[in-house]
């Protein structure tokens, strides 16, 4: 995982793996604060507590075609390198929360990568699940919602290829304007 972006795509797709029909994704940019939250929530089929406790050590994974599983553990490991912290809420049959704080500023933090590219591909590879993407900055705030962008479209396909371009252009535009 060499950007944020990567981090991302990577956990939402445990949260369709986990059955979510919903997954939100929340960064919050703090430059007074020198801080990058990273949220990314879901109502999937959730953890218990034992498999929260697990699921930051590389040797452990829930999937059976590999003996390990390195998203959470590498995701953890880079934001505990810039001073930050991972934290996992999970109950069964309720979904799952990760939040990464990240130093922002700190030169162990991974660049933020091609986060409208992750966004897109998530979209246009799972159109029956609900996608928001919010992205908070001193600058404002910009707010994806796949449910918004459907009533919009009034039934052409998320994942018609006119339509991820357009969508990838249109988030790179409005994250610009924030950051």
């Amino acid at each position: 995982m060499q950007t944020l972006s990567d981090h991302i795509l990577d956990i939402a797709q445990n949260s369709i793996r986990a059955q979510a029909s919903r997954v939100e994704i929340d960064l919050q940019e703090n430059i007074t604060e020198d801080s990058l939250v990273i949220t990314i929530r879901d109502n999937g089929c959730g953890m218990d507590e034992t498999t929260v406790a697990k699921v930051t050590d590389p040797f452990f994974t829930s999937r059976t075609v590999r003996k390990v599983g390195l998203g959470i553990p590498l995701f953890k490991q880079n934001a505990e390198a810039t001073g930050g912290t991972l934290k996992i809420k999970s109950k069964p049959g309720e979904g799952t929360t990760i939040e990464a704080n990240f130093g922002l500023s700190h030169w162990d933090r991974p660049p933020m990568g091609d986060i409208a590219g992750s966004i897109v591909i998530l979209v246009s590879a799972n159109p029956g699940i609900d996608f928001i993407y919010r992205h908070t900055t001193e600058k404002g705030e910009y707010t994806f919602d796949t449910n918004e962008v459907k009533e919009i479209l009034e039934g052409v396909p998320l994942n018609d290829p006119e339509i991820v371009m357009a969508l990838r252009q249109m988030i790179r535009e409005n994250i610009k304007e924030i950051t």
